[in-house]
């Protein structure tokens, strides 16, 4: 997850009375987890809406603070959910999706084809390699940004998205091209989609995938379900031999504001200790858990891994050589 800077509002034409809602912008401190999108190279806030219904069909935004430069965006459709708040946003460069109360960014589509992010939703794609051949499940699907670029890189990978929310899963496929992602590629890989709670006991199949990506988060924070140890017992059940659980772990609590807003990095091979959901999967599998954290630029999140540390020479040799470095940073969880 990221957030955008600060911008300049424009005004754009709700496509539905439906989506018609008064949005209140102001830049705030980033919740955990985040992103910069580098192409933006902006200070880190996040885009803090208030969604109220309208008396009219067109889409009222108020900027309640101006930063210091500004760059335009578009509220492309706005509305209230179930489960979220959801506005998608345009850029020059990107579209967005931001969700719930945090209003951190759950999705990018960068425009001009590019579908490297420069972000935690790269790492995901390294994760085909180090896995036996068979579906991988991504819990926590948003609007397809990590489905997008392994399939781009993976073409052949057959992924299962989960997704909760039926009104985001609708919008992702109408304004961030995720029903595309939905066709099979031409070596004959694919995205099924499926609109579900996934850590539902009653998706508990044993042996079914050969990987799963977690990303599954709510009001900035990894979800309260993924703090306990059986959930992180049943969700290895459901992989096949020699599986791994790839996850977004989002940042540290106790990591406080220093000058500039910018948030302190703390350093050092125990500090994913102060993780508690690393934490809680090094319980879950002792001695079988790698993690990593990505830098300052792409938001300070930490990712782990199941199934202990792969060849990390072999992994870099297979991967697209704009991971090849990155996956040589795992390290296996040792306490100190």
């Amino acid at each position: 997850m990221a957030a955008l800077s600060s911008m300049a509002i424009s005004c754009l034409q709700s496509h539905s009375r439906n989506e018609s809602y008064f949005l209140a912008y102001k830049p705030s401190q980033f919740s955990k987890p985040l992103f910069i999108n580098p192409s933006l190279n902006k200070p880190r806030v996040s885009i803090s809406f208030c969604l109220k219904p309208s008396d009219n069909d067109e889409m009222q935004i108020r900027q309640e603070s101006a930063g210091e430069e500004e760059e335009e965006y578009w509220v492309v459709t706005a509305v209230r959910s179930r489960y979220n708040e959801i506005v998608i946003v345009d850029t020059v460069a990107s579209r967005y999706l931001l969700l719930d109360s945090t209003k951190n960014v759950h999705s990018l589509v960068n425009k001009g084809g590019q579908n490297w992010t420069g972000c935690y939703w790269d790492e995901f794609s390294s994760l085909p390699p180090i896995i036996p051949n068979g579906p991988i499940a991504i819990y926590g699907l948003g609007g397809g940004t990590a489905a997008r670029l392994m399939l781009e890189l993976w073409p052949s990978i057959q992924l299962e998205g989960w997704e909760i929310d039926e009104i985001l899963i609708e919008k992702a496929r109408g304004y961030l091209g995720l029903s595309e992602l939905e066709k099979p590629t031409s070596k004959g890989g694919s995205l099924r989609v499926h609109v579900d709670d996934a850590l539902s006991p009653s998706q508990d199949v044993s042996g079914r995938y050969a990987g799963i990506i977690v990303d599954l988060f709510a009001d900035g924070k990894v979800l309260d379900q993924l703090q306990q140890v059986p959930i992180w017992l049943d969700l290895a059940s459901r992989l096949m031999p020699n599986g791994r659980i790839m996850v977004n772990c989002a940042g540290i609590e106790e990591e406080k504001a220093a000058t500039n807003g910018k948030p302190q990095l703390l350093l050092g091979d125990s500090v994913w200790e102060m993780n508690s959901t690393i934490k809680i999967l090094s319980e879950a599998f002792p001695g079988q858990v790698s993690w990593k954290r990505t830098p300052d630029s792409q938001g300070l999140n930490f990712l782990a891994l199941t199934g202990g540390l792969p060849h990390l020479s072999d992994w870099s040799k297979k991967v697209p050589i704009r991971l090849s470095e990155t996956v040589q940073q795992w390290k296996l969880c040792e306490t100190s």
